[in-house]
């Protein structure tokens, strides 16, 4: 077991030949039909205005089709028993605890701060297994985003977005 802790940028972001690089934790299926956990970096970042006269930022477009925006509150003690994630998704905690546990005996705990891309919507069942288990840590319901796409915007591999 492993808890993701949010990682300082690699730098201060004040050097525009320099971007930063947003850690996340990636859910996906490998060959062998196998949920998975990797920490992993998304990079390409630029520097733009969001408009309005303010000064540019670091931004990073993200491809694909959104589907859906939802937001969820896992109650305290919810277990989410067994199951592929519905639809390649971006998981952003905002308040509480919870954890991700994959069928390769994987197991993560996250919070606010920290965020993951769900792409285990193609496992096998093995041993009664498929997609993943999650469920809530502590004495309050985890409150987080949910950002669906159509179909995954990135290959089945551990560092999907390097």
């Amino acid at each position: 077991m492993h808890t993701t802790t949010t990682a300082p940028l690699d730098n201060d972001g004040r050097d525009g030949e320099n971007p930063p690089v947003l850690p996340f934790t990636h859910m996906w299926t490998g060959l062998d039909g196998k949920s998975r956990l990797d920490e992993s970096v998304m990079r390409g970042f630029g520097l733009q205005s969001v408009g309005g006269g303010a000064d540019p930022q670091w931004m990073r477009p993200f491809p694909g089709e959104v589907t859906a925006v939802m937001f969820a509150a896992l109650p305290v003690g919810w277990v989410g028993q067994w199951h592929p994630s519905p639809h390649p998704q971006w998981v952003i905690p905002l308040r509480g605890r919870w954890f991700l546990e994959t069928q390769d005996g994987s197991r993560v705990e996250m919070g606010p701060g920290d965020i993951h891309f769900g792409q285990d919507t193609e496992t096998a069942e093995i041993d009664g297994r498929e997609g993943h288990l999650s469920g809530t840590i502590g004495g309050e319901p985890c409150l987080q985003v949910l950002i669906q796409f159509a179909d995954s915007p990135a290959a089945p591999t551990p560092h999907p977005f390097g």
